[in-house]
């Protein structure tokens, strides 16, 4: 079988993300495959160097990942003419120099979310990107869920009739590090190194949101520090300067109201870390990151409100699970593998650095909203 070999430099991947969806479970899994499969029976084959500032961790890594090309020199990296396509997966407050580097050397660029710590920034990037005639993505991997494609589904084939609202429930407890060891590393709670959960995650809801039930066209949001002081790797004490919870509601285009809760400060009582359901006049749906209920409008039970009276009902039984039809694995190697097909045989890929800037956009209007306790309008976002 022939093989095409692309050279990816990988800025960051010593981190919890960028080691075991990006690394480990994407590209190693990738290349254990054999490549990614194309239609002339060929395969394309990434070929990792990981890239870094901490030469030990950089070293135990590329051994423990198959023995990979290593460096702290992110420039003698862009240099080299076998590595096209640059990765970053580093903390927000570094990608974007990073970004410019890579884009500057003619490298294709993929990226985690989100792209920068403004729209601004978001939105540079994409304009040098064009200019420069390199390729570029942006990571959006909850597109990739079964769950999330079950919605999808259901709402492309009209299954809900006229959408009414969606509520979106996301979070858990994130330790804070003194007794029991945080499950999240310390910058996530420090807003100048560009942490916080509406930053990390209202770019997820904006692409969930815009691709699945419409665009988003306002938001009201109310973000909140709940646990001020947190402990980091080194077990020091660290004032949290950055929001570890959000209580949001968006205008979906159509009238469709969406209300998502995010939060680091929350116990677990429901099917998943996330559960997203979906309203409509003709069903509704509730699905986690795997799994998918429906209930349609003809089986749907006539509730009487009596709060004297323990009920009698399983409300959970009159729900059917949906069947998993699109079974992809891993979802940040699926959508790997749709950039490495983009780079290498032009193959569509939509989820670009403007779809990024919609997601740091989002963000950003929605701390604007928190700060200012108002509806904030959300423009469309061109070029």
């Amino acid at each position: 079988m022939t093989t095409r070999r692309i050279g990816i430099i990988m800025n960051g991947v010593t981190g919890r993300m960028g080691t075991n969806q990006h690394l480990l479970r994407s590209i190693v899994a990738i290349r254990n495959e054999g490549g990614v499969s194309l239609p002339d029976g060929s395969a394309i084959v990434p070929e990792p160097l990981l890239v870094g500032r901490n030469a030990s961790k950089l070293e135990s890594l590329a051994s423990r990942a198959g023995g990979f090309a290593w460096t702290t020199d992110l420039d003698a990296a862009l240099a080299d003419p076998a590595f096209t396509v640059y990765f970053d997966a580093q903390t927000t407050d570094r990608r974007v120099a990073s970004v410019r580097r890579a884009i500057a050397a003619g490298r294709h660029i993929y990226c985690e979310k989100p792209t920068a710590m403004t729209t601004a920034e978001a939105l540079e990037l994409y304009r040098l990107a064009r200019q420069a005639g390199v390729k570029h993505g942006v990571v959006q991997d909850k597109l990739w869920l079964p769950g999330i494609l079950a919605l999808k589904r259901l709402s492309a084939d009209g299954f809900f009739g006229r959408i009414l609202s969606i509520r979106g429930d996301f979070g858990y407890w994130v330790f804070e590090g003194d007794v029991v060891p945080a499950q999240r590393p310390s910058w996530n709670y420090r807003a100048e190194d560009g942490g916080g959960i509406i930053a990390d995650m209202f770019a997820h809801w904006r692409y969930v949101l815009d691709e699945v039930f419409g665009p988003v066209v306002a938001v009201s949001c109310l973000g909140a520090t709940h646990i001020p002081t947190r402990w980091d790797e080194a077990g020091q004490p660290y004032p949290c300067t950055a929001d570890d919870a959000a209580y949001a509601t968006f205008q979906l285009e159509g009238g469709i109201v969406a209300q998502f809760n995010s939060s680091w400060c929350v116990r677990v009582r429901r099917d998943d870390l996330l559960t997203i359901q979906v309203d409509g006049t003709a069903g509704s749906a509730v699905a986690g990151l795997r799994r998918c209920w429906v209930q349609p409008a003809g089986a749907t039970p006539r509730p009487v409100w009596n709060p004297d009276v323990a009920t009698a009902s399983e409300y959970r039984a009159d729900w059917r699970e949906v069947p998993e039809i699109e079974n992809v694995g891993n979802a940040f190697k699926a959508q790997w593998e749709r950039f490495l097909r983009h780079v290498a045989c032009d193959d569509t890929f939509p989820w670009d650095l403007l779809a990024g800037a919609r997601g740091v956009q989002l963000a950003e209007l929605a701390v604007q909203s928190s700060r200012t306790r108002a509806w904030v309008s959300v423009p469309p976002l061109e070029a």
